[in-house]
């Protein structure tokens, strides 16, 4: 068993239960005021973070592309108006999220096709588009699985573009980062009038970090797992960052 295999049997044991039967109901509760929330999380920067990520992402007229976990369908209209000659799919398991997403797109003349399953199983055949996003979720899932069945339905020389809350290598940001989110996490849904399931979840958000990934451990994963030219950026300290990686 190799060391991220081993990593991802921990976190696996630590939080299925969560991810099992209760994640849903968090995103579900939180559905409306989602992307508010975070943006109060990330005391306004992660409008600026997410512009930066969609600047990354090199995209074409005609393009098939895939938003993974696309919740709200934030990438996918941004997406689209960049390019708007792009082909969007969205694929979440909250059905809750996906109709905020379908609303969203709708009132700004969007079509993104929209399907509701397990991102560990990907309804999509071999090699069938040229980009896929994910961000803001993968500390949610099985790392290993996600990021296979990603490099399964990329074309060849396709890109996988990665943003996302990662733990920080520096041990002292890492510990700093969580006492500023375990606070912060409680204080929004104070806020937000969070329904039981989304407080009682707010330890595992942090929790959660604390066994995902660094920046440098996420791009040795990628390599380990076919793809290549992989690039990871850290931002604020590692406690985010973006990451581009190219099938072979």
């Amino acid at each position: 068993m190799t060391s991220f295999q081993k990593k991802e049997h921990a976190r696996q044991e630590a939080f299925e239960a969560i991810w099992e039967s209760q994640i849903n109901a968090v995103f579900a509760d939180v559905a409306a005021t989602y992307d508010k929330a975070n943006d109060y999380a990330s005391l306004g920067l992660l409008k600026s973070l997410r512009r930066r990520f969609i600047a990354t992402i090199d995209v074409e007229p005609g393009q098939r592309v895939l938003d993974v976990c696309a919740g709200t369908n934030v990438v996918g209209i941004e997406l689209l108006k960049k390019q708007p000659q792009l082909d969007v799919y969205a694929v979440d398991r909250s059905d809750a999220m996906q109709q905020v997403g379908k609303q969203r797109a709708t009132r700004q003349g969007f079509d993104i096709k929209g399907r509701i399953c397990d991102v560990h199983q990907l309804p999509f055949p071999d090699n069938h588009f040229d980009v896929v996003t994910l961000q803001y979720a993968t500390r949610h899932l099985r790392v290993i699985d996600v990021f296979t069945e990603i490099n399964r339905v990329l074309k060849h020389g396709g890109k996988f573009y990665h943003f996302d809350m990662l733990r920080p290598a520096n041990k002292f940001i890492e510990n700093a980062y969580c006492i500023y989110l375990k606070g912060c996490l409680k204080t929004i849904s104070w806020a937000i009038h969070s329904g039981p399931d989304a407080v009682a979840c707010c330890d595992y958000f942090v929790d959660a970090i604390r066994l995902f990934y660094s920046t440098e451990e996420l791009s040795r994963l990628l390599s380990d797992l076919g793809f290549y030219d992989v690039r990871g950026r850290s931002l604020l300290g590692g406690t985010v960052a973006m990451h581009r990686a190219c099938k072979a």
